[in-house]
């Protein structure tokens, strides 16, 4: 039985959503499942804007034999050619044998890859084409690693409409309830936003500033992502959202505290910091435990908060595992403009405040606060006076 919804007089959004699906790409944790966004336009030619993931298939093709109501399927643009939205193009190929592919010289590259053998019809595009197909006009708009090479956009200059591929994406199943504005974005989508735009886009600022720039020069009233909400109202919340990520600024004043613990004394003294920032008068504060969060969500808040505090135990001479796992995803996710301060321990040599020093050296544009709280085991009452000390450190960089 077909699912669909109109998003304009000849456009249907005719996707779906996986809510079995507990890891997309295998690696990050969805708790509410994902949407693969698809977009089919009747014109005096029908164009099919990208296709699905394997894992709804079978819902998508009764979707579009409901939408096309008869007619033939003429074009199939190709925006992004990451499985999850390519996995099907074989199928329509079969079914429909007339149907010609839209893409860029990259995009047939990686059919070719995916679908060794296949035959079709295509037509190739560059920066600035367009395609008419009646009342509609299509250009294209080359938006490479945002976040693959062959990536691009498809503006419909018609509607206004920027069929925008990965970008403006978010995890989370659609609910019925298709467009950014029938949903309470801040409360209940905003975190998988920032959190999908942090681990799938977030190395590739530059890239994301240079679409940004192009499609400032667009008249453009609504954005198709391939993921999450449609958005057709109020599209300046999520540029500001993307303009912000892309430039690695904080999106809020406050502090993340990131801990490592194996039997709670480093967790006694992340709370002792926390607790002093808040009787200070901070009262943007967030508490981690490293063990029990996904790195996925550490680097999305790395993203959010403007200060950041890494307390770990000295492991096997050198930093706890998960510790240094997170910051080395920090560093190959470009997390940058942040001020961090550490905190460690160590029961007989306690070093892993200054490996974690070392590798935020590495990063871009890192400010390390030279105070640090060092532990032998357990927190002394007598250092309590270096943890305020420390808190006032950090509220000074927060003005």
């Amino acid at each position: 039985m077909h699912c669909v919804r109109k998003i304009a007089d000849d456009i249907h959004w005719v996707g779906g959503s996986d809510r079995r699906i507990a890891l997309f790409e295998n690696i990050f944790p969805l708790t509410r499942g994902v949407s693969y966004n698809s977009y089919l336009v009747s014109d005096e030619k029908t164009v099919l804007v990208d296709t699905v993931d394997h894992a709804i298939s079978r819902e998508f093709i009764e979707n579009i034999l409901y939408v096309l109501d008869g007619r033939k399927l003429d074009y199939v643009i190709v925006n992004h050619m990451e499985p999850d939205h390519c996995s099907v193009i074989g199928e329509l190929i079969l079914r429909y044998p007339e149907i010609c592919v839209v893409g860029n010289s990259k995009t047939f590259q990686m059919i070719g890859q995916f679908f060794p053998g296949l035959e079709y019809s295509r037509h190739e595009v560059k920066e600035g084409d367009t395609l008419s197909t009646g009342r509609h006009t299509f250009s294209f708009v080359m938006a490479p690693m945002v976040h693959w090479p062959e990536a691009m956009v498809t503006f419909d200059s018609t509607e206004g409409i920027l069929f925008s591929a990965d970008a403006f994406g978010t995890f989370g199943a659609l609910d019925g309830t298709i467009f950014a504005d029938e949903v309470n974005f801040d409360r209940d989508w905003l975190d998988e936003a920032r959190r999908y735009y942090t681990n799938i886009v977030g190395k590739y600022g530059i890239q994301v500033q240079a679409l940004l720039k192009k499609a400032s020069a667009l008249d453009i009233k609504m954005i198709c992502p391939l993921h999450g909400p449609v958005w057709r109202e109020n599209l300046g919340y999520i540029l500001d959202k993307y303009d912000k990520w892309s430039r690695y600024e904080a999106e809020e004043k406050g502090v993340m505290i990131v801990y490592a613990s194996m039997y709670g004394n480093t967790e006694n003294m992340a709370n002792v910091l926390a607790c002093a920032l808040a009787g200070k008068g901070v009262k943007n504060i967030r508490v981690y435990d490293i063990s029990g969060t996904d790195v996925s969500t550490l680097i999305s808040e790395s993203f959010k908060y403007s200060n950041i505090v890494l307390a770990s135990p000295t492991y096997n001479g050198a930093v706890y595992p998960l510790m240094e796992n997170y910051l080395a995803d920090m560093k190959a996710l470009s997390v940058q403009n942040r001020t961090v301060a550490v905190m460690d321990n160590g029961t007989w040599a306690a070093v892993a405040g200054k490996q974690m020093a070392n590798k935020l050296a590495e990063m871009k544009n890192m400010t390390v606060i030279e105070k640090t709280v060092s532990a032998k085991s357990a927190m002394l009452d007598s250092q309590l006076d270096d943890i305020n000390a420390l808190a006032d450190e950090i509220i000074s960089t927060m003005k």
